[in-house]
């Protein structure tokens, strides 16, 4: 269980040696290099939204592309709604990492402002979403190498995992390593798509279209009006460039002092770069009269267009498929530290709150890779059996996160705060109409799966919660405990033969206890029956001045003989604490451990299982130079 130890005492204080006040500012912790910077927080934790421009502007011209060249000439109209809806996002998370600078996003907005079930549901959402993005980004990427390689599709499935690895490893070692090891590819993706906006932007017309010569238009049949439900089908499609903007609110515990201040200038970064970006590729659309085709991204048509078919293009292509792949680690660094903070409120195991020597919540990395792992290999590797479960519960978050923060204007009401809480009300508006939009639209493509894993995982929640909450009441946590108090002990040693073992796990006991007990266990057998004779034998030769207790078994067990005998001297002496000393050896090597008969293993489940006997395990080293 986790103890909340508060703050330090005053009490007992020198005169004059009171603690100055918090000013605010603190020295740079010694952990501080395992942490993040702005411009690293920017490569560990938003690769998902930069990469989010590869398929975003291609998800609004596809749905338009249904009501011919008129609908696409609303590709624009609909990407600066959606740019609105990210200037909105971003303000609303730097309030947010001002607010929790614990980190949290939508769940800790919503734990402190909508109550702890609706926080659930928030952190369930995000979960769903940081999983299925690590599947989506991995799967993304490696169908750009196979298209390019397309000899490697057969093994599509074995390269996605090996970037699922790659990518684990690398954040195993710190969230740190994994921003310097993706800051090039980062800057290379943004770089080059800036650069083919900028150029594109000078070009009277395309100066090449190779890549969709020969292959078929998507466009649909020449329309003149287009429906509200066509343009609202677009916005939530479009929406899908927006996921990854939450997470940099989740994970600001993972940024340097003052980590608010940085969390808070990486998502302002973010938000300016991932929406010029989108203007400008959604610009570009309309100034080189784009048509979607089958077979080939929107993108690469606009990096044709705009450098032609040369070595510009490639490095465009080749920084996207990268950036897709390493997209994932955007939730290796936000989701292990919110399965932190669920871990410290008793709703998840509290092994996701621990940390490693680098600041890595190391558990959660390895939770995200296995469930991500089986993911990949049920959908075989293909991406649009992933892409129709994607993006529902980072809507269902941000809706969350907007509601919350709505909440918590009202309450605080500082300077301003009608215009504030206003702007969040919006922008709840805008994410549940494309929660709604999307998960109607998706339903039966397999959106239904989200809508029902997320009251699965809001119940397992609660069900962990209620584990820890019986376990804290029978500990008695948050009271004071009565005095503790020494007790009458009895320590049984479990013995077989005798040997160097023996004498020390006997000099142990007598040290423990105030009575020392050698059980050994015996069978009537004829071939067991000298064993037994000559280990009496010995016993009385060696005189160690401790009793030792023979109980017989006959059907060979051993564990279970010892726990009744435990029992029945817990039963003789009720007042006396009972001890069960297991000594055992422990051998140079590893593969030597294969050799043991796991007697000492045995004994203890058994002795654990029926009893409530403490039980201790004596181990022998053994060394390599031993005689």
């Amino acid at each position: 269980m986790s103890i909340d130890m508060g703050k330090p005492s005053t009490a007992g204080r020198a005169p004059g040696t009171e603690e100055p006040p918090d000013t605010g500012v603190r020295a740079p912790a010694a952990d501080d290099r395992h942490r993040l910077t702005a411009l690293q927080g920017l490569a560990a934790l938003s690769l998902d939204a930069m990469a989010s421009v590869a398929y975003g502007p291609e998800s609004i011209v596809l749905v338009l592309a249904a009501a011919g060249a008129y609908g696409m000439g609303f590709t624009l109209p609909v990407t600066l709604a959606i740019a609105a809806l990210l200037a909105v996002l971003v303000a609303s998370y730097r309030q947010v990492i001002a607010a929790f600078p614990d980190g949290g996003g939508s769940y800790a907005v919503a734990k402190k402002h909508l109550g702890r079930r609706t926080s659930l549901v928030a952190a369930a959402s995000l979960i769903l979403d940081y999983v299925l993005n690590v599947a989506v980004s991995v799967t993304a990427g490696v169908a750009a190498l196979t298209s390019a390689f397309p000899e490697l599709y057969g093994e599509r499935v074995w390269i996605c995992l090996g970037v699922l690895v790659l990518v684990t490893a690398v954040n195993l070692r710190g969230v740190v390593e994994s921003a310097k090891a993706f800051l090039v590819p980062t800057a290379v993706f943004v770089g080059s798509i800036l650069a083919m906006v900028a150029v594109g932007l000078f070009r009277d017309g395309p100066v090449s279209t190779v890549t969709a010569a020969g292959h078929a238009s998507a466009l649909g049949e020449g329309a003149t009006t287009i429906g509200a439900l066509l343009l609202l089908k677009a916005f939530a499609a479009g929406c899908s460039a927006l996921t990854g903007v939450e997470a940099v609110a989740n994970a600001v515990p993972s940024f340097r002092a003052p980590a608010a201040r940085r969390a808070q200038r990486t998502e302002g970064a973010l938000g300016a770069l991932l929406g010029v970006m989108l203007i400008g590729l959604s610009v570009l659309i309309g100034r080189f009269h784009l048509q979607p085709v089958e077979g080939v991204t929107v993108l690469a048509q606009l990096a044709d267009a705009s450098f032609g078919h040369n070595v510009a293009f490639y490095v465009v292509q080749f920084a996207t498929m990268v950036l897709l792949a390493l997209a994932a680690n955007t939730s290796f660094g936000g989701l292990p530290v919110l399965m932190s903070l669920l871990a410290r409120d008793n709703h998840l195991p509290h092994v996701f709150a621990l940390k490693a020597d680098r600041q890595v919540h190391r558990h959660g990395v390895l939770a995200l890779a296995v469930v991500s792992a089986i993911l990949l290999v049920f959908s075989g590797g293909d991406t649009n059996t992933l892409v129709p479960l994607f993006a529902i519960g980072v809507f269902v978050g941000f809706t969350i996160c907007q509601v919350g923060m709505v909440r918590h204007w009202y309450g605080e009401r500082p300077r301003g705060w009608q215009a504030k809480a206003a702007l969040n009300g919006f922008g709840a508006l805008l994410t549940g109409a494309s929660a709604v939009v999307v998960t109607a639209t998706k339903f039966t493509e397999g959106a239904w799966l989200v809508v029902v894993a997320l009251p699965l995982l809001v119940l397992g929640f609660e069900k962990i919660h209620r584990a820890y909450t019986e376990i804290g009441e029978r500990l008695e946590l948050g009271r004071i405990p009565r005095a503790p108090h020494r007790s009458r002990s009895v320590v049984v040693v479990p013995v077989s033969g005798l040997s160097r073992l023996t004498s020390q796990a006997l000099t142990a006991a007598g040290s423990l206890g105030d009575e020392v007990l050698a059980v050994t266990v015996t069978h009537p057998a004829p071939e067991d029956r000298q064993s037994t004779e000559a280990l009496r034998r010995d016993w009385e030769l060696w005189k160690p001045g401790v009793e030792l207790i023979e109980l017989t078994s006959e059907t060979r067990s051993l564990g279970r003989p010892l726990a009744a005998y435990v029992r029945k001297l817990a039963q003789i002496h009720p007042d006396a604490q009972v001890t069960v000393l297991i000594p055992e050896t422990e051998p140079a090597h590893l593969w030597q451990r294969l050799l043991q008969n796991q007697r000492g293993s045995v004994v203890a489940h058994a002795v654990r299982r029926d009893t409530d006997a403490v039980i201790c395990r004596l181990r022998f080293r053994i060394t390599a130079d031993a005689r």
